[in-house]
């Protein structure tokens, strides 16, 4: 592993490192990420055997620009307008791939995320590379986000460490939320991943009633089954006692097909329901005295096997549970008493 610092060299040096199938730690406007050939086999096993995650989670890809990204995938009107408005960017923009990628950097659906960096270092690579590189942040799956070098290698194995070829230490960075990610291979975006650029600031409607509640409910599950049993799916609630968290809860189950009566685990902290074909975990972190008490409770393994998760009180375990952002959908629904006694403020899909 060689460390070298963000100079005039640091293009040089990562390219022939990449040329070669190397792994590069690099700066961006967001976090630190690491890079391999995105085009090249042997550079992506070794990637993921660097991270550590499951086989076929697929990885974004950075280019130079559109007509780079047109190369790999094929651009909607939607993905369109969000490259005119938000690129380059914090943003990662999940297309239909053309498969000229190395096997497992797209989706199992064969999707592919596009990010244009508003990092020069990064330009200037794969630019000088002719490729795209892998855009995934350089820390380890489910491992503290990565603003110093420190970040990374206080939380890695020396196995992983050697995985590393070359590290471009720009010092600290700047505590940014990583990429927006926005699949527009639907017939409506969706936001699986919510970071610095916003987009569903207006996703807020007011519901009547527990049956309002319980509807809407079922509404924003069918917008994210899609997802389902391919990443973890957790639908992270904040509000008040009696907001209705639970009602929502138990239209989530209905919605699932789940006809177990849904209650508060406020004692229980966890309880699951299924149907014989899906299940789901509930949450309730009111009584937690400290958030990583969550991580006690099997939160990770949940990530791990690609659950579906309601938890209540999400509010108190927020830290712990962004560290998963990278690894599932995580939607945070935000329940507010409205002016009328049965009346429910409902906002999703902004992070706080």
């Amino acid at each position: 592993m060689q460390i070298i610092n963000n100079d005039e060299n640091a293009t040089d040096l990562a390219v022939g490192v990449l040329k070669k199938g190397g792994l590069v730690v690099y700066p961006t406007e967001t976090l630190y990420g690491i890079g391999a050939d995105a085009t090249n086999s042997k550079a992506i096993q070794k990637l993921t055997k660097y991270k550590d995650r499951p086989f076929g989670k697929p990885y974004s890809i950075a280019v130079t620009d559109q007509n780079m990204a047109q190369e790999y995938v094929e651009l909607n009107t939607t993905a369109e307008n969000l490259y005119k408005e938000f690129l380059p960017g914090p943003l990662t923009v999940i297309s239909k791939g053309k498969h000229k990628v190395a096997d497992s950097v797209e989706s199992e659906d064969g999707t592919l995320g596009i990010r244009i960096p508003d990092y020069k270092l990064v330009t200037d690579i794969v630019s000088k590379l002719g490729k795209p590189i892998t855009a995934t942040s350089a820390n380890a799956s489910y491992k503290k986000r990565p603003y110093t070098i420190s970040d990374i290698l206080d939380n890695i194995s020396d196995k992983q460490k050697w995985l590393i070829d070359l590290i471009i230490d720009a010092g600290e960075l700047p505590s940014n939320e990583p990429s927006t990610v926005i699949d527009t291979t639907l017939d409506d975006p969706i936001t699986l991943r919510q970071g610095e650029i916003k987009l569903t600031n207006n996703n807020e409607v007011l519901s009547r009633s527990e049956e309002g509640t319980e509807n809407l409910a079922k509404e924003i599950w069918q917008k994210y089954e899609i997802h389902k049993g391919k990443r973890a799916i957790v639908f992270a609630l904040q509000g008040e006692m009696g907001a209705g968290k639970t009602i929502f809860t138990k239209g989530l189950a209905r919605a699932m097909g789940i006809t177990e009566l849904v209650t508060s685990p406020t004692f229980a902290l966890e309880n699951e329901y299924e149907n014989g074909k899906v299940k789901l975990f509930h949450f309730d972190a009111w009584r937690l005295e400290k958030s990583d008490e969550l991580l006690a409770l099997g939160f990770e393994d949940l990530i791990k096997n690609k659950s579906v998760i309601s938890i209540e009180w999400a509010e108190r375990v927020f830290d712990v549970v962004r560290e998963f952002d990278d690894e599932a959908i995580i939607i945070w629904i935000k329940l507010e008493f409205g002016k009328k006694e049965n009346e429910r403020k409902i906002g999703w899909g902004v992070t706080q």
